[in-house]
């Protein structure tokens, strides 16, 4: 309204830009939300870091079998779900509505879905466990179906 050491605008001290340098409410919502979910797709990623190094051990047979168990079923298709991750952090830097869109639908197709198979899959072996105490699958001494249960509510 008041340009350096020029004429002011008429009818106007100079003091009336302090309602323009306030940030509207839902671009402030915008920026939490946005820290939210970064921090969800970084916990999914260190998740998924996880399950990899598992399967990479198992596989390769770089630790003995007794002490990293092989894959549960549920774990292979559970590997795609870091596509979503990088769908959603590239939607953020231009405000990129369809990446986000596709990576919540594709979250509930590569994340949720295995998830609840893998529930499903492991269920008679946690029974067994908590009727009888066998365990025939260890991840470093502990109960494979007890971790991978820990990891799907985690995740």
């Amino acid at each position: 309204m008041a340009s350096r050491g020029g004429p002011r605008a008429a009818g106007t001290d100079g003091s009336d830009f302090q309602h323009r340098e306030r940030v509207a409410s839902h671009y402030q919502m915008s920026v939490t939300l946005k820290s939210e979910i970064k921090k969800l797709i970084y916990t999914h990623v260190v998740i998924w870091l996880l399950l990899l190094a598992q399967m990479v051990v198992g596989h390769l047979k770089l630790l003995p079998h007794d002490q990293v168990a092989m894959p549960y079923q549920w774990e292979y298709p559970y590997l795609l779900s870091i596509l979503p991750s990088l769908l959603g952090l590239l939607s953020f830097p231009r405000n990129n509505i369809s990446y986000l869109v596709l990576s919540m639908i594709s979250t509930g197709l590569f994340s949720i879905a295995p998830l609840i198979y893998g529930a499903m899959e492991m269920f008679p072996m946690a029974q067994q466990l908590y009727r009888h105490g066998k365990a025939y699958r260890f991840i470093f001494g502990f109960s494979a179906v007890s971790v991978m249960y820990l990891v799907v509510v985690v995740a």
